[in-house]
């Protein structure tokens, strides 16, 4: 089933904890799990991580709505990078996530820029396959730290051309 009564909408002050709920949801059903990820004092970072996002960014938020929030796009600490992706679970694989993808990247494009870049974990297969289908590609694999969730994790970045230049 694709979502299809979608909305897509700039965050407000009344959307924050719905969204830090649905992102550490989305989290916490992600396939891309490590054993660090059971840790109760990482679990417990991440939880007040998504919390506090939505207010203290300095970049974008995007949400979509079907009669509530169901995911969210953030663009983060450069104008072409899309720092996260998240779709509450129940609402996985109808469209949600490629839907803010490609409304982010429009807003790139008509922004001028010539990419757009984003990177996951490595193991976190469904969303690579939506960003590859999404025209993204992988452009480096390797280990890098979270400092959200404090541990080192496998991460892949994926980078999508968005005009000729």
């Amino acid at each position: 089933m694709v979502v299809t009564d979608l909305t897509i909408r700039r965050i407000v002050a009344a959307d924050h904890e719905m969204v830090g709920a649905v992102g550490f949801a989305a989290w916490a059903a992600s396939d891309a799990f490590e054993d660090s990820y059971l840790d109760p004092d990482v679990i417990a970072r991440v939880r007040h991580e998504f919390a506090i996002f939505p207010k203290e960014t300095k970049g974008e938020i995007v949400v979509a709505e079907r009669g509530g929030i169901v995911g969210w796009g953030a663009r983060e600490n450069q104008p072409n990078y899309v720092s996260d992706l998240w779709v509450h679970p129940d609402y996985q694989g109808e469209g949600v996530g490629r839907a803010l993808l490609l409304h982010l990247c429009e807003l790139m494009a008509a922004e001028g820029l010539a990419t757009a870049r984003l990177d996951t974990h490595a193991g976190n297969e469904g969303a690579i396959r939506l960003y590859e289908r999404c025209g993204f590609t992988i452009i480096w694999r390797g280990r890098e730290f979270s400092k959200s969730m404090g541990v080192s994790l496998e991460k892949v970045h994926l980078e999508k051309r968005l005009a000729d230049r």
